[in-house]
C-alpha cells in the first residue's frame, strides 16, 4: 500500500496541468462541433493547444512517475523517464513490429495501436526512478569514466527499457486480444453486460486496456459501433447509444460529487490547496468528460474508493440501459457532448440524464465521504506526503536551517544512521538504520513540532512549511558539501518548541471531549487563529488554538499545571496542563529574531503554576518598533481535535 501511495503522490505532478487543458479542448470541440465547420480556427487552436497536454498523457506521466519515485531526485530521473518511454513506444510501434515480424503494417495486432498509454508510462517512469536510485552515484573504469554517475542513469534505464519492450512484444497483444473477446462475449448478457462492460472500463483505465473493450462496443469490430451510428443517426432507436449514456450523469454529477466529499473532509490546513485540483479537475468531468484528472488524484492514494467509483459506473450503465434513455458523444460523457447530442435522432429522454446525475451526485458524495471517514482513506489534502504543498512557506534564514537540520542528523543518531531522507508539506520523513538512536526529546529541542514512529524503520519529524530548507540543509550536510553548523549557531539560532513533563498540581482547566477552557492569559481581544500572519499558525500546522491581539504585555497561566519549557529568547513558553494538555503561547510572529529584547521571563522549566501566574513580560511597543505583529497565538500541541474556550 505505501508503494502505491507513493506512486499516487507522484501522479499528482502530471494531473495538476491536466484540468485545464481538458476545458480547452472540450472549448475547441464544442466550437468545431456547433459550427460544424472542422477549420474553424478559433476551434482548431483551442482544441490543439488542450490536445498537446490530453494526448500526451501517458509520457507525462513517465516523466512524473520517474521524479516522484525517485529517492532525492533531480532532473536525471526524468530524463532516465523520458527515454525510457521513447525506447518502449518506438520499438512496439506499429511500423516498428512490422518491420521485426516481417509484415506489413496492416496486419499488425491492433494492440500494437495502443500501446502509447498510461499503464506503459508508470511502467517507463518507475524505470526511470531505479535507475536513478541505483546507477547515479555508479563509478566505471578510467576508459569509461566518462559515463560514470549520473551519465548512467538513462544509459541503463534504455538497456532496461530494451528488456521491458521484449516482454510486452509477447505480452501485450495477448492480453489485449483476450480482452476483446471478452467483450465480445458480454454483447450476449444484456443490460448486466453493459454494466459489466462500464466496470471493467474503469477498472482498465489504470493500465491503459479500456481501449480495447472501446473498441467492441464503440467502433465496428464487433458489428456494433455505438458511437459511430449515433454520430451518423445510422443506427436503432431506443438501442444505439446504450454503452454511453451511463457514462453521462457519473461524469457530470457522480465524480464532482465525489470531489466534493474529497475536499470536506480534506484536513483544514491543506482544504485550500486541495480545492485548487479537486474543483478544476470537476469542472473539467462535468464539461469535457475528461475524468482522468480527478479519478488518477486518488486511484493508487485509495484504491479501494476507486473500485466504488468503478462499481457506481457500472451499476449507472446497467441502469441506463434498461431504461428508455439513450445518448451519445463524439468526445466523451460531458455537458457539451449531452448539449450537442440533445437534438440527434438517436436521443431518447435526454431530459432524464440530468435527474440521474443529481442522484449520483448524492451517492457519490454521501458514499466517499463515509468511507473517506470510515477508514481514514489518504485522499487528496489528507496525505500529508501528497504533492499538494502550499508554495508559501517563510524563508527564516539559511543559517536557522542549517543548525537545525546540525541538531536533527545529530537527535537521529548520525548521518549514518538515515538511509532514507524524504519530506511533505511539514514533515521530513525518514528510513533510519536503528530506530533505538532517535531521540525523540533532543528533536523537539531542536525546533520539532512532535515525532511519529509509524512502524518499521520509519520515523517522521514534524516541522511546519519551511521543512524543505531544513532537508536541504540536511542533504548538504549528508554528502560533504557543507559543514555542520558548530555549537554556538545552535544555540543562537535554533528554535526549540515545547517538551512537557507531565506533574502533579490543582488545576482550573476544565476539558469536555476536545474543548479545553481556560482563562484568557493576555489581556486583549480574542481572535480566530486564522488571522495570524504566518502560515505555520494560521493553517494550524503547530496545532489548533485561538489567538489574541494584546492590549497588555503580561502573560500569565491559563490553568494550573508544569512549565513544560521557555524559550531562550523569551517569546514563548511552553505548559503541560493538569489533564495532560500541552499548550504553547507565543507571543508575536517571528519575534524570535528579537533575540530576546522586550522580553522578560518570570518562570522556569518544571516549575508548578496555577491559573493568573505570571510567566512572562512582553514589551509590545518594542515588538511593533523591531516591525513584528503582537498578535498571540495559542495552541493545544497534542491534540488535533482540541477546540481552545477562553473564559
Amino acid at each position: 500500500m505505501k508503494f502505491f501511495q507513493r506512486l499516487g503522490r507522484s501522479l499528482m505532478l502530471p494531473v495538476a496541468v491536466l484540468p485545464v487543458a481538458a476545458i480547452l479542448s472540450g472549448i475547441g470541440y464544442w466550437i468545431l462541433a456547433a459550427t460544424g465547420n472542422e477549420t474553424n480556427v478559433v476551434g482548431g487552436f483551442f482544441k490543439i493547444a488542450g490536445g498537446a497536454l490530453l494526448d500526451q498523457l501517458p509520457l507525462l506521466f513517465a516523466i512524473g512517475v520517474a521524479i516522484g519515485m525517485a529517492k532525492k531526485p533531480d532532473g536525471t530521473s526524468a530524463l532516465a523517464g523520458l527515454v525510457s518511454w521513447l525506447v518502449v513506444t518506438n520499438l512496439l510501434s506499429p511500423a516498428s513490429v512490422a518491420i521485426f515480424k516481417g509484415i506489413v503494417e496492416e496486419d499488425v495486432n491492433l494492440a500494437f495501436s495502443n500501446v502509447e498509454n498510461v499503464f506503459v508510462g508508470i511502467l517507463c517512469g518507475l524505470i526511470g526512478a531505479y535507475s536513478y536510485d541505483h546507477f547515479k552515484d555508479s563509478e566505471l573504469p578510467d576508459a569509461l569514466a566518462f559515463f560514470s554517475g549520473r551519465r548512467s542513469v538513462a544509459i541503463v534505464a534504455a538497456g532496461a527499457s530494451l528488456v521491458l519492450s521484449l516482454v510486452l512484444f509477447f505480452l501485450w497483444p495477448l492480453v489485449f486480444t483476450g480482452l476483446v473477446g471478452f467483450g465480445e462475449f458480454i454483447l450476449t448478457l444484456g443490460p448486466l453486460g453493459v454494466g459489466i462492460y462500464g466496470f471493467l472500463n474503469r477498472m482498465l483505465i489504470p493500465l491503459g486496456l479500456h481501449h480495447a473493450l472501446n473498441s467492441v462496443f464503440w467502433f465496428d469490430v464487433a458489428g456494433i459501433n455505438d458511437l459511430g451510428n449515433f454520430l451518423n443517426a445510422t443506427g436503432t432507436y431506443g438501442v444505439t447509444g446504450q454503452y454511453m449514456t451511463g457514462f453521462f450523469p457519473v461524469m457530470m454529477m457522480g465524480l464532482p460529487g465525489a470531489a466534493l466529499a474529497m475536499y470536506v473532509t480534506a484536513k483544514s490546513s491543506r482544504r485550500k490547496v486541495a480545492a485548487g485540483v479537486l474543483f478544476s479537475s470537476a469542472i473539467a468531468s462535468f464539461f469535457v468528460g475528461v475524468t482522468e484528472p480527478l479519478e488518477f488524484s486518488f486511484m493508487f492514494l485509495a484504491p479501494g474508493l476507486y473500485v466504488v467509483h468503478a462499481l457506481f459506473t457500472g451499476i449507472s450503465m446497467a441502469v441506463s440501459a434498461m431504461l428508455p434513455v439513450r445518448m451519445g458523444f463524439g468526445f466523451s460523457g460531458g455537458f457539451i457532448d449531452l448539449v450537442l447530442g440533445w437534438v440527434n435522432p438517436m436521443a431518447q429522454n435526454p431530459w432524464a440524464i440530468p435527474l440521474m446525475g443529481i442522484f449520483w451526485f448524492a451517492v457519490y458524495f454521501v458514499v466517499f465521504r463515509a468511507i473517506i471517514l470510515k477508514f481514514d482513506l489518504k485522499t487528496p489534502g489528507r496525505d500529508e506526503g501528497d504533492l499538494l504543498t502550499d508554495e508559501n512557506a517563510v524563508l527564516s534564514g539559511e543559517r536557522k536551517h542549517l543548525a537545525e537540520a546540525t541538531a536533527f542528523l545529530a537527535a537521529l543518531g548520525g548521518k549514518d544512521n538515515i538511509t532514507d531522507l524524504e519530506n511533505c508539506t511539514t514533515r521530513l520523513r525518514m528510513e533510519v538504520a536503528d530506530t533505538t538512536l532517535v531521540d525523540d526529546g533532543a528533536l523537539k529541542q531542536a525546533g520539532a513540532a512532535g515525532v511519529v514512529r509509524p512502524g518499521g524503520q520509519s520515523v517522521q519529524v514534524i516541522y511546519g512549511t519551511s521543512v524543505q530548507f531544513v532537508k536541504d540543509a540536511m542533504e548538504s550536510i549528508m554528502t560533504g558539501r557543507i559543514d555542520p553548523a558548530d555549537d554556538a549557531a545552535l544555540e543562537a539560532e535554533a528554535e526549540a518548541e515545547a517538551e512537557a513533563e507531565a506533574d502533579g498540581g490543582a488545576g482550573t482547566a476544565v476539558r469536555t471531549t476536545h474543548l479545553v477552557r481556560l482563562r484568557q492569559p493576555m489581556a486583549g481581544a480574542v481572535v480566530p487563529l486564522s488571522e495570524v500572519p504566518d502560515a505555520t499558525f494560521a493553517q494550524e500546522i503547530m496545532g489548533p488554538g485561538v489567538a489574541i491581539e494584546p492590549t497588555d504585555g503580561e502573560v500569565v497561566a491559563p490553568a494550573a499545571g508544569t512549565v513544560g519549557h521557555v524559550f531562550p529568547t523569551g517569546h514563548a513558553v511552553a505548559l503541560v496542563l493538569e489533564d495532560g494538555v500541552e499548550l504553547l503561547i507565543h507571543v508575536g510572529v517571528d519575534t524570535v529574531t528579537m533575540q530576546g529584547e522586550g522580553f522578560t521571563t518570570l518562570v522556569e522549566p518544571g516549575q508548578k503554576v496555577t491559573a493568573g501566574t505570571p510567566l512572562l513580560r512582553a514589551d509590545l511597543s518594542a515588538i511593533r518598533v523591531a516591525g513584528h505583529p503582537a498578535i498571540t497565538p495559542i495552541l493545544v500541541m497534542n491534540d488535533k481535535d482540541a477546540q481552545i474556550e477562553l473564559v
